[in-house]
Order: C-alpha cells, then structure tokens, then sequence
C-alpha cells in the first residue's frame, strides 16, 4: 500500500461503514436514486450495500489491485451521483450514503470521493501489500497508524454529514 495505506484505508473504512448503514436501512438511497427518476427496491439497495462492505474488507485487507481499483471506481461513481445531483438542482436532502443520516450533496462531497479514488488508485498501483504488512511495518504496534486511520475516518464521514447540515442551516438562516 506504501504511502497511500492511511487515506485509503480511511476510505474503505468509510466504504463499509457506508455500505453497512445502506444494508440496515436503504430508505434513504431508495428515495435519492427516485430523485433521478430511478425506481431501485429497497432489497437492490441492500445488496449493494453488502457488496460495498465486502469490497472495502477484501481491499483493505489485500491490498488487490483488482479490488483496489473496485474501490476507485465505487468512489468515482459516489462522485458522479453528487456532481449530477447538484447540477440538477435535485431537492436530495440526502445522498443516501449513509443510511438514515441526512448527507445533502456538497462540494465537499466531491473533495473527499475524490480524494478517496485518489487513494484507491495510489493502492491499485502501488506494491500490492496488504494490511498486515502495513501494520507490521508500523512504529510502537501500529498503534498511532491505527488511531489516525480511525480519526481520519471519522473526519471525513463528518464532513460529509455534519458539515452540509450546517451550511444547510446556515443558508436558511440568512434573511
């Protein structure tokens, strides 16, 4: 994984935690993907959460190229379904990301799928290890990767659900 273990593995973590809440409750995909006139049932949706989760284990854990690029090109179609959302001026109060967690499509949104492709690239590309190479090649137990890892994750997942709340809040505020 090289350089790019830490953001990646921040983005499969948020991968799977995406993918988990959509398998849980997939009501708020269901209604976002209605947005775009698409008719998905809710049991699609929780396939395709499964799937999410079992393709950020898998690359996490492997460091696959096959499975790495999966990733980018999940990440690049989060992009896509944001970009199109806002261009379209959808009235989406959540992307459906995150299950029952309102997420508006933002420009922030933007920022950290593509980063996180970014990443899955840097991966795919890189020398092909996994995540227990990584930890072991880690200073005092992987401790302080790991942290960071689990506080670059939840940055991010706040980013993208408390942030474009507020400006949400913010915007109706305003006279």
């Amino acid at each position: 994984m090289g350089a790019w273990a830490g953001p990646f593995l921040i983005a499969a973590l948020l991968l799977a935690g995406a993918g988990a809440a959509k398998a849980a409750d997939p009501s708020a995909t269901v209604g976002a993907l209605r947005g775009f006139g698409l008719a998905v049932p809710p049991s699609a949706v929780r396939v395709g959460g499964g799937v999410e989760v079992a393709l950020a284990v898998v690359a996490a854990a492997s460091g696959n190229m096959i499975a790495a690029y999966a990733v980018a090109v999940s990440y690049l179609a989060f992009t896509a379904f944001v970009l199109a959302a806002r261009a379209r001026h959808l009235p989406i109060g959540s992307c459906g990301c995150f299950g029952k967690i309102d997420t508006p499509p933002s420009a922030l949104h933007v920022v950290v799928d593509v980063g996180a492709a970014a990443a899955a690239v840097g991966v795919a590309t890189g020398d092909g290890s996994g995540l227990g190479t990584v930890l072991a090649a880690q200073p005092l137990a992987a401790v302080p990767f790991v942290l960071l890892v689990l506080v670059g994750a939840y940055a991010a997942f706040t980013a993208l659900t408390v942030v474009p709340q507020l400006q949400t809040l913010r915007a109706e505020r305003r006279p």
